[in-house]
């Protein structure tokens, strides 16, 4: 009996994930193990159907909550409702179909690769990461993305043969592209991609030298794409007709007549030396003197897009915070900008001058406290008495040595 493996396991996501980390762990596995992408291989075609089966549980918040309590039984028994599509039973397109709200619709998308109950075909979504600074973040940027597609084979047009021949209809499926598999006396039956033309419905019987049959060839190509201000660490801006054109299909021709993918390139936020983002606030942390914190003062701040002027009252304390409005960064829909949070980190010196050293002692007997005594001489002589013969000679010890010294003299 086949193990059910669990979907969070399956899709690669923490159980505290939401329904955006959730939509697009599906969306790169769906691309990896899409059957047009992988032809005749059977494991990548059960991961498929497995990811499309996790996906439409844990994107279900009913179904989703009664797979957390009950696990795989709670839905079986249909508890909040079960899933209700039986995926050993539907073919690669139809699981495609489920899930239009992804990939923009057409039945195809990410991995859709396919004709949608309505609508054109439409090919694979390829997506990329860009790095920004938070300088960037700030103000938006034009960057500069590179990336590499499969794309339309210039030799033979998309369609794997040879100039000249044409693809012959498969024998296999009769043109159909996929085929029906029954087992266990006929209780069940499976929908599959035909093996032997993968789904295209015809067969190339000379194949284009270009593409090698494949129809498709891969081709770097650089784009400019405008991130906007605002933009958080994983979202993504969309690039319309930037990936892949449509697979081969039965009755699509060379897949030149269908509709191109999308390009989703993903934001990765780098690290700034002095900021910390949270949301829209930024973080930072100010090193102070301990006079400034007794005493106040104005000091310069410098934010990502100029300078401040931030005044420390009298006694500030420190881990005190202040706040400067509106020097955070932009919302991405509002356009509003956040705070910028400053902490006093108030830094002790390290050394000091004579004049300094005395200026303390002054200011430290007016308070009545002690302090360590200027003389170090005088120390050692107390952590000496207090180390006794674990830590360091006794006075007797030390006398012992010293006329033993004398005699070998």
């Amino acid at each position: 009996m086949a193990v059910t493996r669990d979907y969070y396991e399956v899709l690669s996501v923490e159980r505290t994930a939401d329904g955006e980390e959730i939509k697009r762990a599906y969306r790169r596995l769906a691309m990896k193990f899409h059957p047009d992408r992988n032809p005749g291989d059977a494991e990548a075609e059960v991961r498929f159907k497995e990811c499309a089966e996790a996906y439409e549980v844990l994107s279900d918040p009913q179904k989703r909550q009664v797979y957390d309590q009950l696990g795989h039984e709670g839905l079986k028994r249909g508890r909040g409702g079960p899933a209700t599509h039986d995926f050993s039973r539907m073919d690669v397109q139809d699981i495609f179909s489920m899930f239009n709200d992804i990939f923009g619709g057409g039945g195809g998308g990410m991995g859709g690769g396919g004709r949608g109950r309505s609508g054109p075909t439409r090919g694979y979504d390829l997506e990329t990461e860009v790095e920004l600074t938070l300088e960037e973040v700030l103000s938006g940027a034009d960057k500069d993305v590179e990336f590499t597609r499969l794309d339309l084979c210039e030799t033979c047009t998309g369609s794997g043969a040879k100039p000249g021949t044409k693809p012959q209809t498969c024998r296999t499926c009769g043109g159909q592209g996929k085929v029906q598999q029954t087992g266990l006396g006929g209780m069940f039956r499976m929908v599959t991609v035909c093996p032997a033309c993968a789904g295209r419905g015809q067969v190339v019987t000379e194949f284009c030298e270009t593409c090698r049959g494949k129809g498709r060839t891969p081709k770097k190509r650089r784009i400019a794409v405008r991130i906007p201000p605002g933009i958080q660490d994983g979202q993504a801006v969309r690039v319309r007709g930037e990936g892949e054109p449509p697979p081969v299909e039965a009755g699509v021709g060379s897949g030149a007549d269908g509709l191109r993918g999308d390009l989703h390139v993903v934001a990765r936020i780098a690290e700034h030396a002095m900021f910390r983002r949270e949301g829209d606030h930024l973080v930072l942390e100010m090193p102070i003197t301990f006079t400034q914190a007794a005493l106040g003062a104005d000091v310069e701040l410098k934010t990502l897009d100029g300078r401040h002027t931030l005044h420390i009252p009298r006694g500030t304390q420190h881990g005190a915070m202040f706040k400067v409005s509106g020097a955070g960064l932009p919302n991405l829909r509002s356009s509003r900008r956040g705070d910028l949070a400053v902490f006093a980190k108030v830094e002790i010196p390290r050394k000091l001058t004579p004049q300094q050293e005395k200026l303390l002692r002054e200011f430290a007997a007016s308070e009545n406290v002690d302090v360590s005594p200027e003389n170090q001489g005088f120390w050692k002589s107390i952590r000496d008495a207090f180390a006794g013969p674990s830590g360091s000679e006794t006075a007797q010890e030390s006398a012992k040595s010293t006329k033993a010294g004398k005699a070998k003299k």
